[in-house]
């Protein structure tokens, strides 16, 4: 009898197709990475977004550049106090009256321009007027409707707290605040603050580097100097500093004091040693008061 034919090809491709690998999972993979993809980079870019709406963008790059225009010793440090002294450019709400907060405020502002001011030295022009600039918009910002700006009171306190703050005796700065200051009720300009504040800081300068020389003049067990001598310094000086209608900006006579060299000091001690007269001592306080007059003199008044 005969067998009957078995279709063993027909098995063999059924056990060939249960273990071929399906091709789909392959392709649903790519799409699911480019997928992946896309959500990623639309959520960098949403983040970015984010922080470019409310702001913080342009925060980060205004702190790296002063960074890099003050460029301080320690920068983190920097960036700290930096950080900690914004805000408060909102102007505050207010009506007929002075709301409860008003002074507290203002004295915050104050704080935030001397911050402002001390960035940079005075000889960075660029950068000193730059935060200047800055200090005069955050004290401008009054939150009052009407008549916006930085009045004569709040421009004359902060002359007040620079000049303290910079360590200067009070007796030696109120001729210079008595010049440059505005009243309580006049508007002031940018320029008038610009210029008022330069002025302060020269002055203090100015005062420190008479301090250093008085040092060099007076007698280290009396803490006093020889009136002859110093009187001769300040001759000296007045010499340095130009003829007394001579206008010229503030640091021109910083330069001018820098200027008084070994040789001119050596002549005048000379002859104010030739006599042998016999001469009263002269204390810290009344040359340094001589030499900022000397200074003094040379401003222009505001008004």
């Amino acid at each position: 009898m005969a067998a009957l034919p078995v279709p063993l090809p027909s098995v063999k491709m059924a056990a060939v197709e249960k273990r071929r690998p399906a091709v789909a999972p392959a392709a649903n993979f790519t799409d699911n990475g480019r997928t992946l993809v896309s959500q990623v980079a639309a959520a960098a870019e949403s983040e970015e977004d984010f922080l470019r709406q409310v702001g913080v963008t342009e925060m980060l790059r205004a702190a790296l550049l002063k960074v890099l225009e003050t460029r301080p010793e320690e920068p983190i440090a920097f960036l700290a106090h930096y950080f900690e002294n914004m805000g408060l450019r909102s102007p505050a709400s207010g009506g007929a009256g002075e709301p409860p907060g008003q002074l507290l405020l203002q004295q915050q502002r104050l704080g935030r321009a001397l911050w402002h001011l001390r960035l940079a030295h005075h000889s960075q022009r660029t950068a000193f007027n730059n935060n200047v600039s800055v200090a005069y918009e955050c004290l401008s910002a009054s939150g009052r409707k009407k008549n916006p700006g930085l009045d004569g009171r709040t421009y004359s306190e902060l002359l007040k707290r620079v000049c303290r703050d910079g360590g200067a005796p009070e007796e030696v700065v109120a001729p210079l605040l008595h010049k440059i200051q505005c009243r309580d009720h006049e508007a002031v300009p940018l320029g008038i603050f610009r210029a008022g504040m330069l002025s302060c800081f020269v002055l203090l300068e100015f005062v420190a580097r008479a301090r250093a020389l008085f040092q060099l003049l007076e007698d280290p067990d009396l803490a006093v100097a020889d009136r002859r001598v110093g009187q001769a310094v300040l001759d000296t000086l007045e010499g340095a500093l130009g003829p007394e209608n001579q206008a010229s900006a503030p640091t021109h006579y910083l330069e001018a004091g820098s200027r008084l060299g070994p040789d001119s000091l050596a002549r005048a001690l000379d002859r104010a040693v030739s006599g042998r007269r016999p001469s009263s001592p002269m204390a810290r306080d009344e040359f340094l008061e001589k030499a900022a007059a000397l200074f003094i003199a040379k401003v222009k008044p505001v008004r």
